[in-house]
């Protein structure tokens, strides 16, 4: 689903999926009915412009994630503004990407945000772990028992806290990509968190990412 008020920018980004070989389920130029259009055509991946004309593309991060929560969400803004990103992500935003990628990169970002991996444009990665860092510094509440994740849950987990892709990840462990996925969906479920932004957090705040 691709979600821009700009009438020209949301068909073209439309086109470009399409012919890449993805189906678009539904376009919107709002926030609110984005949500609701979404709840009805249940995308996989919404592509989420952040200025809309009546809310926020945060706003519409949370109200996505209400109705659809494993939904997907890929930024494509043209403000790279620290907070901007830290926002989006924070919601519950897969990635975030500007306007100026290439449509090479922009259809390579879909196709990871689909797989469930981070995608952000080069300089924002580094950002968002900063941040991820700084929040696990914080006192947190103790958890009443740590789930139980097998050694190679775990150091896969580590390698995700170094922020590597999930190619990088199957080549250092010699590993199917497929099966690197299986690892990180089943720790997911162990942690009950929806995402690979979410569970990077996680294991920086257990400090596997030294």
């Amino acid at each position: 689903m691709v979600v821009d008020d700009h009438p020209m920018w949301r068909e073209g980004v439309a086109r470009d999926l399409t012919e890449a070989g993805h189906l678009v389920v539904a376009t919107s130029g709002e926030g609110r009915q984005a949500v609701r259009v979404a709840a009805a055509a249940r995308p996989d991946v919404v592509v989420l412009d952040l200025q809309l004309p009546d809310v926020s593309g945060v706003e519409v991060i949370q109200g996505l994630r209400a109705v659809l929560p494993e939904v997907r969400v890929l930024m494509l803004s043209a403000s790279g503004e620290p907070q901007s990103v830290l926002d989006a992500v924070k919601a519950g935003a897969t990635g975030y990407l500007l306007k100026s990628a290439a449509p090479a990169e922009f259809l390579d970002a879909v196709r990871r945000t689909a797989a469930g991996e981070p995608v952000f444009t080069p300089g924002l990665a580094g950002l968002v772990l900063g941040e991820y860092r700084r929040l696990a510094a914080a006192p947190a509440a103790p958890h009443d028992e740590a789930p139980r994740l097998t050694e190679r849950e775990t150091e896969v987990l580590r390698l995700v806290a170094k922020g590597l892709s999930y190619k990088q990840i199957a080549e250092r462990l010699g590993l199917s990509h497929r099966t690197v996925q299986n690892h990180v969906q089943n720790t997911l479920g162990k942690l009950q968190l929806h995402n690979r932004v979410e569970l990077t957090r996680y294991a920086i705040e257990q400090g596997l990412d030294g």
